[in-house]
């Protein structure tokens, strides 16, 4: 689906969000005080604009409250994070994701009225802990409330052969399948109803945290 993204910020975790909105076609508006940062996204995005988000008059013309998704992406500097957040905010922003560098930045972002909170590291290092249990999954991010997010290799012959509309997972499991690479890594794509399943393929399912550690179980056995 074709939506606008904005991101604030253009470090290593901005660039990424930027990076991959852009490789799915996604409208991008990209802002950050440096210019020369700015001026690495010119060619690529929809519009690249040096600008600070605290200052509110610079966000008014900017026309941020428009936007479906806006990333704030400079954790580094309280100051400036809250600011933005409280910006965005105000000027009626529809599902703000912010980054925190830590658990008290975070919480005070929460306070502000931020939709997701996102703290890199400490996602990251929960996720790789995860693996290291158990290979076959990947990955395992929680998101704001019981939402939650995970990647594993699909082990269980059950589900291999069949489109996704033909397993009916949502209503089975109360999951969705929204990416699959294949276990070659030779493709990756968003899931579509019509998608097949391989044995093996890596998947990306989304749904409460409850029904997704339940089918990370499921599909991961191996019969």
């Amino acid at each position: 689906m074709q939506q606008n993204f904005a991101v604030i910020g253009l470090g290593l975790f901005g660039g990424s969000i930027v990076d991959t909105l852009v490789a799915h076609g996604q409208e991008v508006l990209v802002i950050d005080k440096k210019e020369e940062l700015v001026n690495q996204y010119r060619d690529i995005v929809t519009s690249a604009v040096v600008a600070d988000a605290q200052n509110e008059t610079a966000m008014q013309q900017l026309d941020i409250g428009n936007f479906d998704n806006v990333f704030i992406s400079i954790a580094t500097d309280v100051e400036a994070s809250v600011m933005a957040t409280m910006i965005c905010k105000d000027l009626g922003v529809k599902h703000l994701v912010c980054k925190a560098e830590n658990q008290r930045h975070a919480r005070v972002l929460q306070r502000l009225g931020a939709d997701e909170v996102i703290q890199p590291e400490r996602d990251m290092g929960k996720r790789t802990a995860i693996h290291t249990m158990d290979p076959k999954i990947i990955g395992d991010l929680k998101l704001s409330g019981t939402l939650s997010v995970a990647e594993l290799q699909m082990t269980n012959p059950n589900f291999a052969n069949q489109s996704l509309d033909q397993l009916n997972l949502t209503n089975r499991f109360k999951i969705t399948i929204i990416a699959v690479s294949r276990a070659d890594q030779s493709e990756t794509f968003i899931a579509e109803p019509t998608t097949t399943l391989h044995g093996n393929d890596l998947i990306t399912i989304i749904g409460n945290q409850e029904d997704v550690e339940k089918f990370e179980v499921i599909a991961t056995a191996d019969k």
